[in-house]
């Protein structure tokens, strides 16, 4: 599919998972075939103020294209300049998060509570659209509550307000992360517009890719969750959706192998203080399904060096 001028060459594509999808994750789920990426969602405000930490989300590497970067906030201005300011980081396209369900975000006016303000959320996009000369897309949750389920109203005026495409997780901000995943709301969506559809929710494997994509007609599926300490669920995504083929979970030595090329890359990024004790959420989602996980996670609580996480990685591929 194409999103605008920029060709998206796959089925699926890393969601914006903040404190998860940075430099270092995007990266190798590149390797593994995600087809596109979107960064860490960053605060528009922080960047108006050129913040430290606003810059390290916004960074893009030429291993992880296309890219976006992903910005939110609440008032078009602000929006707009941050967006100009991220053209720094060369993005192929501008995403807005309209569907973070975090208090700290959506409590504050950004993300999902947007939803509850379509006027703003039109105002917004298109304060963006005209600030970059690159795609905009939005992301958005079917609604805030089961009593105002409104995505495809704020579908068509993002649409109209100049979205080159729109990410729907199937989801109200009410729910969360809690089951189910409406996915009728996401083809209404596909029927009611003409830019491209991207489906996100709970797609975890080649078979619920390929039901998303069934059921609502989408052109690309967003995998989020499904690829924490899984990164080759890309790869299993399109050997399904190409060839029909189910590609097993790696054996635990090749899993161990892989987490330590992640995280040794993420210490590299971001230092080893701060890399090691990012390493140990990543480091428990890779020893998920593993026999003795729960033993196995209370000493990733107490790594304190990558010396520790190798030898740790040892221990675990001798078991498999």
């Amino acid at each position: 599919m194409n999103i605008s001028t920029v060709k998206i060459n796959g089925f699926a594509a890393l969601a914006p998972m903040a404190g998860v999808a940075d430099r270092a994750f995007r990266e190798l789920c590149c390797e593994f075939g995600a087809a596109y990426v979107v960064g860490e969602m960053a605060s528009a405000k922080g960047i108006s103020l050129s913040g430290q930490k606003s810059e390290q989300l916004l960074r893009l590497s030429e291993a992880e294209r296309p890219a976006a970067v992903q910005l939110f906030g609440d008032n078009p201005d602000v929006m707009a300049e941050a967006a100009q300011k991220a053209m720094a980081y060369t993005p192929e396209i501008l995403d807005i998060n309209m569907g973070c369900p975090a208090p700290k975000i959506a409590g504050n006016g950004g993300g999902a509570a947007l939803m509850k303000n379509p006027a703003l959320a039109e105002e917004i996009t298109r304060a963006c659209v005209r600030a970059v000369p690159i795609p905009v897309t939005v992301k958005l949750r079917t609604g805030w509550d089961a009593d105002s389920i409104n995505v495809t109203e704020m579908a068509k005026r993002c649409e109209s307000a100049g979205a080159a495409a729109i990410t729907i997780h199937g989801r109200t901000r009410a729910q969360m992360y809690a089951p189910p995943v409406d996915s009728s709301q996401i083809r209404a969506v596909k029927q009611a517009v003409s830019v491209p559809v991207i489906g996100n929710g709970d797609i975890t494997d080649g078979k619920s890719a390929k039901q998303m994509l069934d059921d609502t007609g989408c052109g690309l599926v967003m995998v989020g969750r499904g690829a924490l300490g899984r990164p080759w669920v890309f790869a299993q995504i399109n050997a399904y959706l190409t060839h029909g083929t189910i590609l097993p979970e790696p054996p635990i030595a090749e899993r161990m192998e892989i987490m330590l090329r992640h995280l040794r890359q993420l210490c590299a990024y971001k230092g080893s203080c701060i890399g090691i004790r990012q390493a140990r959420k990543h480091a428990a989602w890779y020893m998920k399904g593993i026999h003795g996980a729960a033993s196995l996670r209370q000493e990733i609580g107490a790594m304190a060096s990558l010396a520790d996480l190798e030898a740790l990685a040892e221990k675990v591929a001798g078991m498999g």
